[in-house]
């Protein structure tokens, strides 16, 4: 990735992929303490574990797939920011849904009856891979894996894990490595690997909604209607130190048309995509489900948003992405994997590294300084 100024390209240019190559962390994984079943025969019910967000479960795709090819079934352990992305996950036999008080931004107090519904859910899974950001623990809920009666369980932990893990994967946290990356290392280090042809990138269950019939009013298209029809810009995250100005946006709308793009705005905050949009976009603000919105982001051009979910989910059904990215998390771990990429936003700011929800910089300056200008450039690269 280029240097940190505003309109850094990932990998050079906007042009080129994402790439996996770079320099590696150094990890290990240590014993198996629990082998795996019989000789010869592999688990039956897996569950895969990832509490947060949207965005993070969709990096998590590659890692399912690995899993489900050496497994009966899979099961995807969610909170419910990320639920509606794990549905669309290719491997993901069924998705359980719990709020974990350690991950969830506005978590509820721990309980017995809390935990014990869980306990009950998981009874019958044979087999448990944790996967964890680098700032969370797998321990909390290996846990209560264990209470289920889980007697396998993998997962990144620095941390002493006692008899809580069979296979623990030991991570430099210092080494900048995409997150996709990073939880697959997890499912190889459980013994799963990505089945012949994988090309291990983003996906999505096929098939997506037909947007044609249930959205085509709007957007002008039918149900064969060419890839590339308009752009989309995605103005809300789910934290303000990670969200370019409204007004930006709106900028930003108002000149992608002036410069011949139709635009389509979506997101769940009506007020916020209405301005944004101000009729000179499409306004799909609160009108599509998680599934529609990948059927909406595959027909498109580009889209523009920040660092959140639909900026993977993008990833996931190959839409290039003009990223406004706040560096509070590293783009290198975070930015839209597999897809062309243009970055914007100063990723040397203050801010850099500070996992801050709030930005805790005056004037917001890793992304007040990205100009609607440099917006409409970005995506003309990206659709040249």
């Amino acid at each position: 990735m280029s240097g940190g100024m505003p309109g850094a390209v990932l990998n050079g240019t906007a042009a080129h992929e994402t790439s996996s190559g770079g320099p590696r962390p150094v990890t290990r994984s240590e014993p198996v303490l629990a082998p795996r079943g019989s000789a010869g025969g592999g688990p039956g019910r897996v569950l895969v574990a990832r509490l947060d967000d949207a965005g993070d479960v969709l990096l998590a795709g590659p890692a399912v797939r690995a899993v489900r090819a050496g497994s009966r079934e899979v099961v995807f352990l969610a909170g419910p920011n990320g639920a509606a992305a794990a549905r669309l996950l290719p491997g993901v036999d069924r998705v359980i849904v719990w709020r974990a008080p350690w991950i969830d931004h506005s978590p509820l107090p721990l309980t017995a009856g809390h935990v014990d519904d869980l306990v009950g859910r998981l009874r019958g899974v044979d087999e448990a891979v944790i996967l964890t950001s680098f700032h969370q623990s797998a321990l909390p809920l290996a846990l209560l894996l264990r209470l289920a009666g889980v007697s396998r369980i993998t997962a990144i932990s620095n941390d002493y894990p006692g008899a809580l893990l069979d296979v623990r994967q030991v991570w430099d946290e210092s080494a900048d490595v995409p997150e996709a990356e990073r939880m697959l290392a997890v499912a190889r280090a459980a013994g799963f690997e990505l089945p012949p042809g994988d090309d291990g990138k983003l996906a999505v269950q096929r098939p997506l909604p037909d947007i044609g019939q249930d959205l085509g009013h709007l957007l002008g298209v039918g149900a064969e209607a060419d890839e590339g029809a308009y752009v989309v810009v995605h103005p809300g995250t789910s934290a303000p130190a990670r969200t370019w100005p409204a007004d930006r946006h709106r900028e930003a709308v108002r000149e992608l048309a002036d410069d011949g793009h139709r635009v389509v705005v979506t997101g769940n905050e009506r007020e916020l995509t209405a301005y944004v949009a101000s009729g000179a976009a499409v306004d799909l603000g609160g009108r599509t489900t998680f599934a529609q919105l990948a059927a909406v982001l595959e027909r498109a051009g580009v889209l523009v948003a920040g660092n959140t979910g639909p900026a993977h989910l993008a990833a996931a059904v190959g839409t290039p992405v003009v990223s406004l990215f706040a560096p509070v998390v590293p783009a290198a771990r975070w930015a839209p994997y597999g897809v062309p990429t243009v970055l914007l936003g100063d990723q040397q700011a203050p801010c850099a590294a500070s996992r801050a929800r709030t930005c805790p910089v005056p004037g917001h300056p890793c992304l007040s300084q990205v100009t609607s200008e440099q917006v409409v450039k970005a995506v003309r690269e990206l659709t040249q």
